[in-house]
């Protein structure tokens, strides 16, 4: 247990204590969101008697923004007033998992294996994504401290990934985006035309693993050959101490077909596929994730043409109008039991019309039909279709009483998908 998932600390205080380790109720959890339940065991193992005074549980979570020629843990006193350091608290929690009895001052613990439970609730508040960048992070973690007479605390710590959930179905992230721009190609006196573009995205919301559909249209008056191309951008921002850094690079990118001049081309719905990235992080004081869809047509010999489109990275998928097909059905599950109802292997087929009318009825009702007039020398009446009276009695009415019903009740569950 104590060499799990690499969270187990080998520690030796004149050779008592074996192992420290600390493992989740669930390690198949990937993360955790504001409000939920974090549990686990903190193992020690102890090839001896052990003295402690106390073992402490810390959850503790923060985002810290620092950068300059001294931000690192081990700079100087003289060298961190140069430093630009901001740091916001999120998460404190510390728990006893063991102490004392009132008026001792030590627990002894056999030789042996010895799991120690803990459980605590993360806060209501929204808790941000963790994230680590080159100038700042946001972690959690959960650390078990060990307290022992004479000897140096020993502690073991466990990263805890928080993620702060996004869902891309309000109405503020449906909405299109769309942006137009035109620009001049040329210098001076010598231009050569205008180069158009217009670009639009169905929604603002997207996740990870879905393919973005991008309608634009390009026109190039110019004289040059021009190639469309899009990507998207991540913009890192960190602020601290009043000053400001920004890191932006691109994570995936998409390119048209050469346009050349006095023709136009246009997109509907070119994919570009979001790769795993993190979450949009917008509610950061000091750290701030953006994303944007850029759509843009290199000029030869001229700036490009840019639109940015603002797009945010979620976490709820989009749900579309199936998944409202499936909630409303589920909704109304009661209301539908006669979905389940099989349909017969063989469907009966509907009653022969000689089994309804008699060959004696039949005959009765055969009318005589009428010799042609005779029309030598003389036009005709118009030909009209003659059209027998019907006297047979009518197909038999559908019913849903069985006229001949089965002794034997037949039941066969479906399953009805929606």
């Amino acid at each position: 247990m104590g060499g799990e998932a690499g969270c187990a600390a080998a520690v030796s205080a004149e050779g008592r204590v074996k192992s420290l380790g600390l493992v989740f109720e669930d390690e198949r959890k990937g993360c955790y969101s504001s409000g939920e339940t974090v549990a686990g065991h903190v193992l020690l193992e102890a090839s001896e008697p052990v003295a402690l005074r106390a073992l402490r549980l810390e959850a503790q979570g923060r985002a810290t923004a620092a950068w300059g020629p001294s931000a690192g843990p081990r700079a100087s006193a003289s060298a961190s007033a140069l430093a630009v350091f901001s740091e916001v608290e999120y998460l404190n929690v510390r728990l006893s998992l063991r102490e004392p009895p009132a008026g001792e001052g030590i627990i002894l613990l056999q030789p042996g294996k010895h799991e120690f439970p803990f459980r605590f609730q993360l806060p209501s508040e929204p808790l941000v994504t963790s994230f680590t960048g080159k100038y700042g992070s946001i972690q959690y973690c959960v650390r078990a401290v060990l307290e022992r007479p004479k000897v140096p605390d020993q502690s073991v710590k466990r990263e805890l990934q928080v993620v702060s959930h996004v869902d891309v179905n309000t109405p503020a992230l449906l909405t299109p985006v769309l942006k137009t721009q035109e620009k001049m190609v040329g210098c001076w006196f010598f231009t050569s035309g205008p180069v158009s573009l217009s670009a639009k995205i169905e929604r603002k919301g997207y996740c990870n693993g879905e393919a973005i559909p991008i309608y634009a249209e390009i026109e190039n008056c110019s004289s040059r050959l021009i190639v469309p191309k899009a990507a998207i951008f991540q913009t890192q921002t960190y602020l601290a101490s009043g000053k400001t850094k920004t890191i932006r690079h691109m994570v995936a990118n998409v390119r048209g077909n050469h346009i050349a001049s006095g023709s136009t081309d246009t997109w509907n719905g070119k994919t570009l596929k979001i790769p795993p990235v993190t979450p949009s992080i917008l509610d950061c004081c000091i750290i701030r994730v953006d994303y944007s869809l850029a759509v843009y047509i290199h000029i030869p010999g001229a700036k490009k043409l840019m639109l940015e489109l603002p797009l945010v990275i979620g976490t709820i998928p989009y749900n579309g109008f199936g998944s409202r097909n499936s909630s409303i059905a589920s909704q109304f599950s009661m209301d539908m039991s006669w979905l389940t109802l099989t349909l017969p292997e063989q469907p009966e087929a509907p009653p022969n019309y000689a089994d309804v009318v008699s060959e004696e009825e039949f005959s009765r009702h055969i009318p005589s039909y009428p010799q042609p007039p005779n029309c030598e020398g003389e036009v005709c009446c118009p030909m009209f279709a003659c059209i027998q009276e019907f006297r047979f009695q009518p197909p038999p009415l559908y019913a849903e009483v069985d006229p001949h019903p089965s002794d034997v009740e037949e039941t066969q569950p479906v399953s009805f998908i929606l």
